[in-house]
């Protein structure tokens, strides 16, 4: 344990832990891989005698054409499945692996033993904490992500030179719980600013109380719901995480009614995890939209895709950042 006051030097190596970030978003390869053996992907596409397209597969295991396609977009991210393109049509096919492993005519198939590990160990899991310490949760869900803005929130805040706003707000507190950690990584960053954190009520309690003392007077508070209440007037907003959560529809009218509160010369900085203009990575990106799927109505986007609503919403001269790392930056200006 170092002594109190030091201060914790990271080496380049230990800078960004790509392999501890990996084995906590482990979960996500899983249930992908279980998900398509439990749809029957892989049995599909080796019954076929060719490839097959995203329409052919999304009938073939009767469902949805948008969850089919950001399955099989993952599922190729984890070199499960192959992709063919001929004359612009992009068709699927089983890897050798899957051929041999993840499909139920195979001798030497593992659909039985994935088929137990989705409906049984991977649920006997979610009670890993209780039985291992009966007591709360050592880490709560906001310390977690808060963890991740202290690793990625300076390479989005300073992807594009943001000193000309100095009055920003932060609207839903990163989504990651409010735990204020983009809002402290801004003002490092721009001594020149402030940044108020735009929330719910019961979140800014919560972040109060375990994240954000009083000592930082450029970090404050604003209790809201950004999309019934009205919002103040700033230099620049960020949507750090927000609006992969909503449709294009929701997501224009949010970026409207910020487009009208932004003072002139201004602009919003979205936050989001992009995916190739193609669709075919990054894998992290890939696996997110699945997980929008599960818990929300909304997915992960392409830069052009975030450059329409952006456009559509009155914004102009739209630049996009990729950090190299899990979120990316956009920026639209007023």
């Amino acid at each position: 344990m170092e002594p109190a006051g030091t201060t914790t030097t990271v080496t380049t190596a230990a800078a960004y832990p790509r392999k501890i970030l990996d084995y906590m978003e482990g979960f996500l390869v899983s249930k992908t891989l279980f998900t398509a053996c439990e749809l029957g992907v892989f049995d599909l596409l080796a019954s076929s005698q060719h490839p097959l397209s995203l329409e052919e597969v999304a009938l073939g295991i009767r469902a949805s054409q948008d969850g089919t396609e950001r399955l099989l977009a993952a599922c190729t991210g984890l070199d499960l499945l192959n992709t063919h393109t001929l004359e612009g049509q992009v068709t699927y096919s089983n890897t050798e692996q899957s051929s041999v492993y993840l499909t139920q005519s195979s001798p030497v198939s593992l659909t039985q033993s994935i088929h137990y590990s989705s409906k049984t160990i991977y649920l006997c899991w979610h009670y890993l904490t209780d039985a291992v310490r009966s007591e709360e949760e050592m880490v709560k869900f906001m310390q977690l992500m808060n963890s991740i803005w202290n690793i990625c929130g300076r390479d989005v805040v300073t992807a594009f030179n943001l000193s000309p706003f100095t009055t920003i707000y932060d609207l839903g507190g990163e989504e990651l719980c409010c735990s204020g950690a983009l809002a402290k990584q801004c003002v490092l960053a721009y001594p020149e600013c402030t940044v108020t954190i735009f929330d719910l009520p019961k979140v800014v309690k919560t972040s109060r109380e375990h994240f954000v003392t009083d000592d930082n007077q450029r970090v404050s508070f604003h209790e809201g719901d950004f999309f019934k209440d009205a919002l103040p007037d700033a230099d620049l907003y960020i949507l750090a995480r927000i609006l992969h959560d909503w449709t294009d529809a929701r997501s224009i009218e949010l970026l409207t009614k910020v487009y009208r509160a932004c003072r002139p010369g201004g602009g919003v900085l979205v936050v989001e995890a992009l995916l190739c203009e193609d669709g075919s990575g990054p894998l992290t990106a890939q696996l997110y939209s699945l997980n929008m799927l599960v818990q929300t109505e909304g997915k992960e986007r392409t830069a052009a895709e975030y450059t329409a609503l952006l456009t559509a919403a009155g914004f102009q001269n739209v630049q996009v950042e990729r950090t190299g790392k899990i979120y990316d930056a956009v920026l639209g200006r007023k």
